[in-house]
């Protein structure tokens, strides 16, 4: 259990200082100034003041922030957040959420780099299943599905778990020639999904720098593309509230991968880490991008507001929103919180 806890608290750690490090150094070199930078949310634990800065770890281990001069609508200071030109805040806000990219992409050099990447190469059709029906073959490359480019084999499931039972035009590559079939995926009772009939490369393959580079680039943007297609679904009704997690949900996932993980040994754990966090700081970007009061997303709406419209949003009114979406966000973290709980004892 403290190996899990310490796990959990690791990784929340390095996702927060990447995001609100970027935050924190961009704002610096723009030269606003920063009053605080911490992790954790609550009573301080420790810290340290550096210059103007006061760096802290605070009490519990979820989130951070970075307060900036300006923050307090009294405080006037030279180096405010507010007196800062369009571009220097843009950029400010906009570090945060694209570090969490730059961490998803070095921890994938270092995933790919060791394990490989799944090319979307058949082992085999599943027999009884439309791929079989449509002449597919061991071997065959998948290059697209209804002219989306396919580059690794997960592109594939994840194309058929946000398009469940819709006909597919899949064009495969056999021996160098191109190739068409119409395919639609059938609901396995067993896997409670839809598929094609596919069965993916048994081993990961690995590659020169420049592949690894190449294909961790594409995992970001596969996890990228989940976060994203995972939200539609939400606003569609086809997710529910429920189905969100908390902290509490992702420490449950830390201590399942750990457990799932343990046996095969620690590099295994290492890996199946790395690839969570990746998940993690990638979801994290996305989320904040959103363009809802108080996440950074929301933000930078104004910033660009302001950028078009050449005045400053009302202060009185921008604050007003902000207390609005930060309410929000407190009950939605709560009822999420609530039902992690819940699933934890059920």
């Amino acid at each position: 259990m403290l190996i899990k806890l310490i796990l959990f608290i690791i990784i929340f750690s390095v996702i927060v200082i990447f995001h609100e490090g970027g935050h924190c150094v961009i704002g610096k070199m723009s030269g606003i100034g920063v009053k605080e930078f911490s992790i954790g949310m609550g009573p301080t634990i420790v810290g340290f003041k550096k210059g103007e800065t006061k760096y802290s770890i605070k009490l519990l281990p979820v989130g951070g922030l970075t307060i900036f001069e300006g923050d307090d609508p009294d405080d006037d200071s030279p180096k405010s957040f507010r007196k800062a030109s369009v571009g220097a805040r843009f950029a400010t806000v906009l570090a945060g959420p694209f570090m969490n990219f730059v961490l998803a992409f070095l921890l994938s050099l270092i995933v790919i780099g060791s394990i490989g990447y799944d090319l979307p190469v058949l082992h085999s059709v599943m027999e009884g299943y439309p791929a079989e029906e449509a002449g597919l073959q061991a071997g065959d490359r998948i290059v697209s599905i209804n002219n989306k480019h396919i580059v690794i084999y997960r592109d594939i499931t994840l194309w058929t778990m946000f398009n469940e039972g819709k006909r597919a035009d899949v064009v495969y590559e056999r021996d160098g020639e191109l190739y068409r079939a119409s395919v639609t995926p059938k609901f396995s009772t067993e896997d409670q999904r839809f598929l094609f009939g596919f069965r993916g490369p048994l081993e990961y393959t690995k590659g020169n720098p420049l592949q690894v580079i190449r294909y961790s680039l594409t995992e970001v943007r596969y996890w990228i593309e989940v976060t994203v297609k995972s939200l539609v679904m939400l606003f569609r009704g086809q997710f529910s509230v429920n189905d969100l997690s908390g902290p509490v949900g992702v420490a449950e996932v830390v201590g399942d991968v750990y457990d799932s993980s343990k046996d095969s040994g620690i590099y295994y754990v290492w890996m199946n880490m790395l690839s969570l966090v990746i998940l993690l700081t990638a979801d994290l970007g996305v989320m904040n991008l959103l363009p809802f009061p108080a996440l950074d997303g929301g933000k930078l709406l104004f910033i660009i507001f302001e950028a078009v419209t050449g005045r400053k949003p009302n202060e009185k009114v921008e604050g007003i929103i902000n207390i609005i979406g930060v309410s929000f966000l407190m009950v939605l973290m709560c009822y999420v919180m609530f039902n992690d709980i819940h699933r934890l004892f059920t």
